[in-house]
């Protein structure tokens, strides 16, 4: 089965569709699928605050899939849309922000990080295993290696605070 993906947010007209690879724990022919609004950042994650008084950050993919959806499945939905995503190499660095239960402010907790071209421990975690819950965003830092086609000087980037930094980071 597969997850649709809805790129209006990140200011493209259309959808993608691209071939789900999750567990098999949901029927995807009968369960409707979910609406996972995802916020993508160059090298580091969003901040909180542009989370507050019902603003988001401006680059959102929103993607329609299961609980079943895993992360290497949501790294590849986003590498259709983001080409310099796909070199080799690249980290997917994934957080999910939700609301506090007691404050009117959000939180965010790490899901794992998944890599273009290599296997990972965390590929295979589901949505669901991670205790995601609908409504919550999904919060994706995109670490692109240095060199020709990659990293803030060599390809599409989205001036999201990656400009001035260019150390490497440590995942």
């Amino acid at each position: 089965m597969a997850s649709a993906l809805d790129t209006s947010g990140a200011g493209e007209d259309g959808g993608v569709v691209a071939v789900g690879s999750g567990d098999k724990t949901v029927d995807r022919e009968k369960t409707c699928p979910l609406l996972l609004r995802v916020f993508t950042s160059y090298h580091r994650h969003n901040r909180l605050d542009e989370f507050e008084k019902g603003n988001t950050p401006p680059v959102e993919l929103k993607i329609y899939t299961w609980m079943d959806a895993t992360l290497k499945e949501l790294s590849s939905l986003i590498k259709e849309v983001n080409h310099d995503a796909r070199k080799r190499g690249t980290f997917f660095s994934f957080r999910v922000v939700y609301p506090d239960q007691r404050k009117p402010i959000y939180r965010m907790k790490d899901l794992g990080t998944t890599c273009t071209g290599k296997k990972g421990l965390d590929d295979n975690i589901s949505l669901a295993s991670a205790k995601f819950t609908i409504g919550d965003y999904i919060d994706v830092a995109i670490s692109i290696p240095p060199g020709p086609g990659g990293g803030p000087r060599g390809g599409m980037h989205h001036g999201h605070g990656g400009g001035g930094d260019r150390r490497p980071r440590p995942y």
